[in-house]
């Protein structure tokens, strides 16, 4: 970044964040490149798939491209961070990495360039549930051998859908982290000249206007003649058919393989389970906790007109 950037109040690390999937000091010993790209999401928010496109736009529409081997999670436990830098390090292409931390927890640098996509919580629970629950006994217990000292064991879910959602509203995250810290933080930044904002549903209701929004945040120009393939390598269709190539680990975390992880990519569902006050009550706490402009956005995908 250049010009003004010099008179802008970049974010600042100012707290490390631990949980029994991640641990924020990577971030710490992570040198940037001028052209690194950092996707950042609360949980099954679209991460997969804003991966997805970001490699289709890299390696301009190739097949096969083995996603989570080359885009790590990189806050995550696993595997060691050593071994994580090391491999980031090694890349010769256009790196691009995932996180789910708030802003204040990572190192956000002027050198690269970030890509946050958000999704109605609601929605990002029913697919957590989904996530969760379909985790395999010997994946839960690797999960839980390599989490930072002072961590809760993450356990197999007990409860049945509402239930868990309830438990996840009122508990601020629980068992994962806060979304509504989450949220905030990123869209506290969203004005950044190397910051863009990007929607789930948008996504959805026009994904070739948005990947070409993103390509051109990252000024990526796109082929005439690989758009085509791009278009068709992003859809669900194709990544549920593919899903061993943008599944973390193979899909072998999960109980049904990779095609478990890609589970249905649709929003809404939890409308026929959760009660007028549940739905209510999400909505109070999103404007409480966003305020009414962003708890708009979230919802709708929509920033409500000045």
């Amino acid at each position: 970044m250049t010009g003004r950037s010099e008179n802008i109040a970049w974010p600042q690390k100012k707290r490390e964040l631990y949980h029994n999937h991640f641990d924020s000091t990577i971030w710490n010993d992570f040198p940037f490149r001028n052209d690194d790209i950092i996707i950042g999401t609360y949980a099954k928010s679209g991460t997969t798939w804003l991966q997805q496109i970001i490699s289709q736009l890299i390696f301009k529409g190739s097949e096969g491209i083995m996603v989570p081997e080359i885009s790590p999670w990189l806050d995550m436990t696993l595997p060691p961070k050593e071994a994580k830098l090391a491999e980031l390090e090694a890349q010769t292409h256009r790196r691009f990495v995932k996180t789910h931390l708030p802003v204040d927890a990572l190192e956000y640098s002027p050198k690269a360039k970030y890509v946050y996509i958000a999704r109605d919580g609601r929605d990002v629970l029913w697919s957590l549930y989904n996530h969760h629950s379909k985790m395999t006994p010997e994946f839960l217990g690797i999960l839980n051998e390599m989490r930072p000292e002072g961590t809760d064991e993450f356990l197999a879910p007990t409860l049945e859908i509402r239930d868990y959602y309830l438990r996840w509203l009122e508990g601020d995250g629980e068992p994962y982290w806060s979304f509504w810290e989450n949220i905030a933080s990123w869209w506290a930044i969203r004005g950044l000249p190397n910051m863009l904002l990007l929607h789930y549903g948008a996504l959805k209701d026009d994904m070739p206007g948005e990947i070409k929004r993103i390509a051109e945040f990252l000024e990526i120009d796109i082929e005439d003649a690989t758009w085509e393939q791009i278009l068709e390598h992003c859809s669900f269709d194709y990544m549920k058919k593919n899903a061993e190539h943008s599944v973390p680990l193979g899909g072998a975390p999960w109980e049904g393989g990779a095609k478990t992880f890609i589970n249905k990519g649709t929003n809404g569902r939890w409308r026929d389970i959760l009660t007028d006050e549940d739905i209510q009550r999400y909505e109070q706490l999103a404007i409480d906790r966003l305020g009414p402009e962003c708890a708009q956005w979230l919802a709708t995908g929509k920033v409500p007109a000045a």
